[in-house]
């Protein structure tokens, strides 16, 4: 007999891929794709970009890479669209990874050198602040409860927490400079939804890799077997 979830492609929504694709962050969605392929999944990974509809719930798992600043604010201004079902996606623990940019819309805000601020998403009490005069770029490294991760950050952006008792940092800093050069340490890691500037892409790292694949093969059992009891009611 047919496994039903098996035979059901595990879908991926890879947010604004022709937009927000910087130092090889979409090597993180092909390295996801073989090894999920390699447990005899079948994969599909669709684009959601400008003007695109999108529900995110219908979804395994979402990415969402890094991006110049002109493409970053094409994205600010498109993406509010989608904020509810974003939203209920990350608040009900199901898996996601943004990377640098799209760790930063996350946010409530990215404040631009001049001053500008634009828009984030507002989901995760987090801002980011421009200091074009302090360029942070170098190998990283950092420790995290996956195991030690390396990786590449290039970024301008100086990314705080505002509510520290709910947002909890992805690792510690051994090399780099991670959020900012003062708190030591690297990225988000909120429920399922990891945010981090290392690129390089990060999931080269095959204990995050093989993490996070657990978390999208769970998120897609859930799924289809809900979809299945719906049917059979």
């Amino acid at each position: 007999m047919t496994d039903p979830v098996k035979a059901a492609p595990i879908k991926i929504a890879y947010l604004y891929e022709d937009l927000m694709n910087t130092y090889g962050d979409s090597g993180d969605v092909k390295i996801l794709r073989y090894l999920l392929e390699k447990q005899d999944y079948q994969v599909t990974v669709t684009n959601i970009s400008l003007t695109d509809d999108f529900d995110a719930e219908t979804y395994d798992f979402l990415f969402f890479g890094g991006g110049q600043d002109f493409e970053q604010t094409v994205v600010a201004k498109d993406l509010l669209r989608h904020k509810a079902t974003l939203a209920h996606y990350i608040e009900t623990g199901k898996p996601m990874l943004a990377i640098c940019g799209g760790y930063q819309l996350l946010g409530d805000y990215y404040k631009t050198a001049e001053g500008t601020v634009i828009k984030g998403l507002g989901i995760l009490p987090l801002h980011t602040v421009f200091k074009a005069d302090s360029r942070m770029i170098g190998d990283t490294e950092f420790d995290t409860a996956f195991g030690k991760v390396r990786a590449f950050e290039n970024h301008s952006g100086r990314t705080y927490f505002d509510d520290p008792d709910k947002l909890k940092p992805l690792g510690k800093v051994i090399q780099g400079y991670g959020n900012n050069p003062e708190d030591g340490v690297e990225g988000l890691h909120y429920k399922n939804t990891i945010g981090s500037y290392a690129h390089g892409p990060i999931l080269k790292n095959q204990n995050m890799a093989t993490a996070i694949s657990k978390l999208i093969v769970k998120n897609h059992q859930e799924r289809i077997t809900k979809q299945l009891t719906k049917t059979s009611i």
